[in-house]
This record gives structure tokens, C-alpha cells and sequence, in this order.
């Protein structure tokens, strides 16, 4: 009796322990297509609905996540036209990651695709194989969630995110072999533009980027994660890091890493350095205005009086 006691507590034990197991991503899902009219809007809320379950339920990796470890985004679809079955959209993919010993998360992601198009009718399942290229929709979902996957890895631990940007590289490959309509080629190809997920996945896989991306681990866990021990210092450690966007932007004018990591930084950098040093606040201002001077508005509360 004690033996069989012995062999249900162990079975309960396991069983509550897979059941704190979750899959890799927390992710909301958004539809909105108040630009269609006329057109059957229960399509949307069923796409949303197969948008989520498909990233949600779907285990990305061989990692092993506890629940309150999923990684928090976010995905909105603005549908633009509907014809033929082809849905084409504009794509906004946010990702953020808690900063260790804080209430505050830090924006990791906040990238738009406006060349996000695919074929979808009503009910269609969404399934993805890693060797295999299913539909265009597959894929470009599957794309963004492995590069949240890797962006939050890399913040995390050097380099981490490789594997991941390589599954996204994998991803891009597939897309460009397939034959698709000219619209939902639109993204993959590698001189339709400097800022499209071929653009982006191939300055994340480049040698030569491989300082921002280590600058962006030391950004996170050296910088933003030590604030609570220390401000000064870590805020110090950011600044000495920033410099390497202005590298890379030399290197390779209109780099897209670069401006993706602006894109989802600027606010954040202008309120570390707000409370910064005479001298840091000048050197940062001026980086930043040199390499984003589109965002100079947004730089100037860096020296803004509070």
C-alpha cells in the first residue's frame, strides 16, 4: 500500500509540474478592418482568433518555459484591401521584456511591415513546417515569432538569439523559392527595400553586426537590469555602448538593425539620459541626433529641464 501511495504521489508530482510548463509566447492578437467595407467582417474575428491560437499554442523551441516566463508581444493587423482572397495589411510586431528587480518592461521590438499580404479564405488552418513552406500567412507569422523569440534571447544571454534569426533566415529562403503572388512576395525579396524582414534578418545574421548585437545584450543585462543596484554605473555602461550604432550606421548607411533598435528605444533612451550627466546628455544627444535625426523633437527632451 505504502509502495502504491508512493508511486500516485510521484505520478501527481509530475503531472503538476507539466502542467506549469507553457509554450514560449504570451501574444494578443488584433484585426482591424474598418477600412473593408461590405465585405464578411466575422472573417476577421475568426482570423484573429486562429492568428493567436496558432502562436500561442504552438511550441517554437526546445526550451523549457514556466508560464510566468512567456515572452509578452503583441501583433496588429490593419487590413488595407480584400480581393481575390488576398488579404493585404499593414503589421505591427511589439515585444518587451521585464527589467530584473523592477515593475518596468523594456520595449526589445517594435517593428511595422506594410508589406504584410497572404492569401486566406474563412476557416483555413494555419500549420507550420519548419521544411516545409505551407502558405504565405504560416510563414510571415512564423517569422515574427522567432524574431521576438530572438530578440528576447539575445537581451538575455550573448549571441542567444542565433538559432532563431537562423529559422527565420530559413523562413526567408523558403519564401523566396515559392511561388507566390507579386503582393505577398512583397517583404522577401532582398533589393525591393532596405527595410523588410529580408533587410532585417540579414543585418541580425551579418558578421559585421555582430558588435550592436552584443552591445544590445550589454544594453539590457549590463545596462537596464543593473539599474536597480546601481544608476550611475548603468547608466554609464549604456552610454558607453551607444557609440556602436553610429558604427554600424557608418558602415552600412540606412542600416535597418539600427533603426529598429530606435524604433523601439528612442523614448526609453531619452529618459535614462534625462537624469544623466552634464557630459552624458551631451554626447548622447549628439549620437543620437546624427544617426536619427528624424527623431531630434524626441532626443531634445534628453536636455529638457524637469
Amino acid at each position: 500500500m505504502n509502495f502504491l501511495r508512493s508511486i500516485i504521489a510521484v505520478i501527481a508530482l509530475i503531472c503538476c509540474a507539466l502542467s506549469a510548463l507553457a509554450n514560449e509566447l504570451r501574444c494578443t492578437v488584433t484585426i482591424n478592418s474598418d477600412q473593408i467595407q461590405g465585405s464578411n467582417k466575422e472573417m476577421f474575428n475568426t482570423l484573429q482568433q486562429s492568428i493567436e491560437e496558432f502562436v500561442n499554442n504552438t511550441k517554437w523551441t526546445d526550451l523549457t518555459f514556466q508560464e510566468k516566463e512567456r515572452i509578452e508581444c503583441s501583433m496588429m493587423l490593419v487590413v488595407k484591401n480584400v480581393s481575390d482572397n488576398i488579404l493585404k495589411c499593414e503589421f505591427t510586431c511589439q515585444t518587451r521584456r521585464p527589467v530584473f528587480g523592477t515593475t518596468y518592461s523594456t520595449p526589445l521590438l517594435n517593428f511595422q511591415d506594410r508589406d504584410f499580404s497572404f492569401s486566406y479564405q474563412e476557416f483555413d488552418r494555419l500549420d507550420f513546417q519548419t521544411s516545409t513552406f505551407t502558405s504565405n500567412l504560416t510563414a510571415l507569422v512564423a517569422y515574427y515569432c522567432y524574431l521576438i523569440i530572438g530578440y528576447d534571447m539575445d537581451s538575455f544571454s550573448r549571441l542567444g538569439g542565433t538559432p532563431y534569426f537562423q529559422m527565420c533566415e530559413n523562413i526567408v529562403t523558403a519564401a523566396q523559392s515559392a511561388s507566390l503572388d507579386e503582393s505577398e512576395a512583397k517583404g522577401w525579396k532582398a533589393f525591393d527595400s532596405n527595410r523588410n524582414r529580408y533587410a532585417l534578418i540579414n543585418n541580425l545574421m551579418d558578421e559585421a553586426f555582430k558588435p550592436y548585437r552584443m552591445f544590445f545584450y550589454e544594453y539590457h543585462r549590463l545596462g537596464l537590469d543593473e539599474m536597480m543596484n546601481n544608476v550611475a554605473n548603468a547608466r554609464a555602461r549604456i552610454a558607453a555602448g551607444l557609440p556602436v550604432l553610429k558604427d554600424a550606421s557608418r558602415a552600412r548607411p540606412a542600416t535597418y538593425v539600427v533603426t529598429a533598435f530606435l524604433d523601439a528605444k528612442n523614448d526609453e533612451l531619452v529618459n535614462i539620459f534625462a537624469g544623466g550627466t552634464s557630459e552624458e546628455k551631451k554626447k548622447v544627444y549628439e549620437l543620437l541626433t546624427d544617426i536619427d535625426p528624424t527623431r531630434q523633437s524626441i532626443y531634445d527632451g534628453i536636455n529638457r529641464e524637469r
